[in-house]
């Protein structure tokens, strides 16, 4: 029997901030009241990740430019790692550099082989205000420093260079869902 409720159960799933949109590319601004805006937020990042299939979420991807993200991500072990980062802090990003397959929600359909390290820690804060540190190894810690990314106005395609860039790009102009605005 669970005993706290299913994380987005009672989210709304709102619509996607897609590659080209400049908010993409802003810092996000650090949360500073903590109450149930910030619960309803949370409730709609997973409820969003959750209807798109990811297995992580920030919320200037759903076009609120607040330094908060969610994950639902399993590690390379298969252990699943479920919860929320408010203003989170990447403080350790390190051992082996690892090329794998990333995607985005922000760039559906694409992936790329992008450059992460295998271990990374995150500090930050609870949508309560509780101080929680996350660990992560392998895929997840890919996962964590992605969505520590996007709060930095950063995402996966920024990372590549050379012809992993412009394959990429190529294909973002291909996409029946680009931005001809952006």
């Amino acid at each position: 029997m669970r005993n706290s409720p299913i994380p987005g159960a009672h989210g709304h799933v709102r619509p996607l901030t897609l590659h080209g949109d400049p908010l993409l590319h802003t810092p996000c601004a650090e949360v500073t009241e903590f109450g149930p805006e910030l619960a309803r937020l949370v409730e709609d990042l997973f409820a969003t990740m959750y209807a798109a299939q990811g297995v992580g979420l920030a919320a200037n991807q759903i076009g609120e430019p607040l330094s908060v993200f969610v994950y639902d991500c399993p590690d390379d072990e298969d252990v699943r790692h479920l919860g929320h980062m408010v203003n989170p802090r990447l403080v350790e990003a390190d051992g082996v550099v690892i090329r794998g397959p990333e995607g985005c929600l922000s760039l559906p359909g694409l992936e790329a082989a992008t450059e992460r390290y295998d271990h990374a820690v995150v500090e930050g804060f609870t949508m309560t205000g509780e101080p929680v540190t996350v660990h992560g190894t392998g895929f997840f810690a890919r996962c964590l420093q992605h969505e520590y990314d996007h709060v930095e106005g950063r995402i996966y395609a920024d990372h590549l260079t050379g012809r992993r860039h412009r394959k990429l790009m190529r294909q973002v102009a291909r996409a029946s869902w680009r931005r001809v605005d952006g």
